[in-house]
């Protein structure tokens, strides 16, 4: 059985430990722990060209707002993102949240997220007609 070493990814206050990311077994699935702070809103809204998300609460409660419905997602709870719906997520909560996120197929995996990261954690505020381009690039859309 192989093991990955759940390499995290850091995006402003955002943390994604990836357990399987793009280059393992055919490519058809990424998964990471997402870990969102009280009061992080993150991404902008978005939908996906190609990829389905599906998003199981680990602890904390992570609002995901999905084509315009608001859903609260605690421990045990799973929401279904499928392409071409519009979401975000958000943490409006006193404690942190951490959910697990699958994403099919993985084109949108590790290598999307460290480009966003160098992106977001550069000095000076973040270039959006440069976030733009590489949400662009991997099948995001921006709302």
């Amino acid at each position: 059985m192989a093991s990955f070493d759940g390499e995290t990814v850091r995006i402003g206050q955002l943390d994604l430990r990836f357990l399987v990311d793009e280059k393992q077994g055919s490519g058809d699935l990424v998964m990471f722990e997402f870990t969102v702070p009280p009061g992080a809103r993150v991404p902008a809204a978005h939908y996906h060209e190609k990829v389905d998300e599906v998003i199981f609460g680990l602890e904390g409660t992570l609002t995901v707002t999905r084509d315009g419905e608001t859903h609260e997602i605690s421990k045990g709870d799973t929401i279904v993102i499928p392409r071409g719906s519009v979401h975000h997520h958000q943490n409006l909560h006193e404690g942190g949240a951490r959910a697990l996120v699958v994403l099919n197929p993985g084109t949108i995996g590790r290598r999307y997220f460290e480009e966003i990261a160098a992106a977001v954690n550069a000095p000076g505020a973040p270039d959006p007609a440069r976030i733009g381009e590489i949400m662009k690039r991997y099948g995001l859309v921006p709302a």
